[in-house]
């Protein structure tokens, strides 16, 4: 697909003396990309991670070396928690490194939440606990609430897009990616001939709740098919139905919003006015 051409699927290692040549290439692949939504797994691989910065695996997600091996969002203290008008309030802070269009995004698909849920993002004032939003080298963030101010980098010249910020709040919220659900194996076949040598701990399954709710491919939580692939082939095959899209989400399905509404317990009355998420891609 157009992605191909643009990106590899080798991992860039940051250094000093090549952060400026990565950083003009970032900047070209995002112009070509301008009107189309982005792709994590691609953009995480193309830009690389700094010697400095938090261990990233799974693609996208920060994980404590003291809880690698183990879910941290299957207990109660990994939800951010609700207040007593039913509302859960997330505090953020966003780092003054983006432009004022590409705060507005960020800050677009923070609000986007507010429509179907009962999450609520709030600047930070004097909060302990608090989503700091800043332009790192990739696009990540913890799974579910970490303690202090826990990082979500959206870089700022290659994740700035609507769904990518919805995606990477899902996993502040608590959730992990579509293909790793505990009972996945009944609706893709992961094909691990084909992945990336030291990338198979993407595919890794978890032991997800899933909130009685079904696996769907139209996730924004869900990975393209050829997500880490060595050889240009797919790691990723659904399920008996071998030709159904996967990983093109450009915003929450609404199986997304289901989860998180039975994940934190959230009523109807809490909902806002649905806003025009269009207003907020690029």
């Amino acid at each position: 697909h157009f992605l191909a051409q643009y990106f590899s699927t080798k991992v860039v290692l940051i250094t000093p003396g090549r952060s400026a040549n990565v950083e003009n290439r970032t900047r070209q692949v995002s112009a070509k990309l301008s009107h189309h939504a982005i792709s994590l797994v691609e953009f995480t691989c193309f830009l690389g991670q700094k010697p400095d910065e938090p261990l990233v695996m799974f693609g996208d997600i920060i994980v404590d070396p003291q809880v690698r091996n183990a879910d941290p969002c299957t207990a109660n203290d990994c939800k951010w928690p609700k207040s007593s008008d039913g509302k859960v309030y997330v505090p953020y802070v966003i780092s003054n490194q983006y432009s004022t269009q590409k705060k507005s995004t960020i800050e677009c698909g923070l609000r986007s939440f507010h429509t179907k849920t009962c999450i609520r993002f709030v600047p930070r004032t004097n909060q302990q606990d608090f989503l700091n939003i800043t332009s790192l080298s990739g696009c990540y963030s913890s799974v579910g609430r970490r303690g202090n101010g826990q990082v979500l980098s959206l870089n700022r010249d290659g994740c700035v897009y609507f769904s990518v910020v919805q995606h990477e709040i899902l996993h502040a919220l608590g959730f992990h990616h579509e293909h790793t659900r505990r009972d996945r194996d009944g609706h893709v076949k992961i094909l691990e001939k084909n992945i990336e040598p030291g990338k198979e701990h993407n595919f890794e399954k978890h032991n997800t709740i899933n909130l009685q709710t079904p696996y769907d491919y139209n996730s924004i939580m869900h990975y393209k098919r050829c997500a880490f692939s060595v050889n240009g082939q797919p790691t990723i095959l659904p399920i008996p139905d071998n030709n159904v899209a996967i990983g093109f989400a450009t915003q929450m399905s609404p199986n997304d919003i289901l989860r998180i509404n039975r994940l934190y317990k959230c009523h109807r009355c809490h909902f806002k006015i649905v806003i025009n998420h269009k207003s907020c891609q690029n």
